[in-house]
């Protein structure tokens, strides 16, 4: 590879002195180098990604390289994360690492491993997408909220709970598991429904295939009540939807192109980096 974009999170690096350390090195074996421009909420701004870029350095934490997936879009950059952050689940490469895992990427064209991503759709024409997850859950008041759940076109179930969870292989370490879901090999297809404090005895994870298309509805409170739901998109993005409104959801027709520098496995992966969390 001969030409980098560098992502930084500014909050972990706010000199760019690793930035700057990082670009000079590739600059110095022959290399272009470009830096991510940024708008004042801290995301790329679209159409300022040159052409020639063939690698996204994503230098922060696991957050840092899913906003940065999220902004490239259809650009969809292969992407190398360097942790500065703390847990780094998904950066394979840790900052005192760079330089060797930079030589490698030097002479040739690396392995990347494709991540399914989702999409959701609302309100007609509205749409996001989610490396992690897309998260329905209550706003105001502790109270729960009933969802009705369509898997193509069929009621699969009602829950009563604080929300729900739609989670991609990737994002099934995160919120997922924390909200009691399993955990799932990043490279897999399936999606996988989490109910987040449901009112009910064994209520358990669902997992469906990644061609299944979900549809999640709103439904009315006690008396009638018009409820109040938060729509979230990977932490990022957030809407409110009432009683009555619908979000489908479906396999990104995009992926997340992560590159694989390391040997170790998913499962030694995830022992090491999650057995304090």
């Amino acid at each position: 590879m001969d030409c980098f974009y560098i992502i930084t999170n500014k909050l972990k690096d706010k000199d760019y002195t690793i930035t700057n350390q990082i670009r000079h090195y590739i600059e110095s074996h022959g290399r272009k180098c470009y830096v991510s421009e940024k708008d004042g909420e801290g995301h790329i701004i679209p159409g300022t990604v040159p052409e020639d870029v063939e690698c996204g350095l994503v230098l922060g934490g696991d957050g840092t390289l899913i906003r940065a997936v999220r902004d490239l879009g259809e650009r969809s950059l292969p992407l190398l994360g360097i942790n500065l952050g703390t847990l780094g689940y998904l950066a394979d490469v840790e900052l005192k690492g760079y330089e060797s895992a930079l030589d490698r990427l030097f002479e040739g064209t690396p392995e990347v491993e494709e991540r399914m991503m989702l999409e959701g759709v609302f309100r007609n024409t509205r749409r996001d997408i989610a490396m992690n997850d897309i998260v329905l859950a209550r706003e105001g008041k502790v109270r729960i909220i009933s969802f009705n759940i369509y898997v193509n076109g069929t009621l699969l179930n009602t829950y009563q709970a604080d929300g729900v969870i739609l989670s991609t292989p990737t994002g099934s370490t995160g919120y997922n598991l924390s909200a009691g879901g399993p955990v799932v090999e990043p490279t897999a297809q399936i999606i996988l429904i989490t109910p987040i404090c449901s009112h009910a005895l064994n209520t358990s994870s669902i997992v469906l295939s990644a061609d299944d298309v979900l549809e999640i509805e709103i439904c009315e409170g006690r008396y009638g009540r018009q409820e109040q739901v938060s729509l979230c998109f990977d932490g990022a993005e957030q809407t409110t939807l009432v009683t009555g409104e619908r979000v489908t959801i479906r396999k990104a027709r995009q992926t997340a192109r992560l590159i694989k520098l390391s040997r170790e496995s998913f499962m030694k992966t995830m022992r090491k980096k999650m057995k304090g969390n």
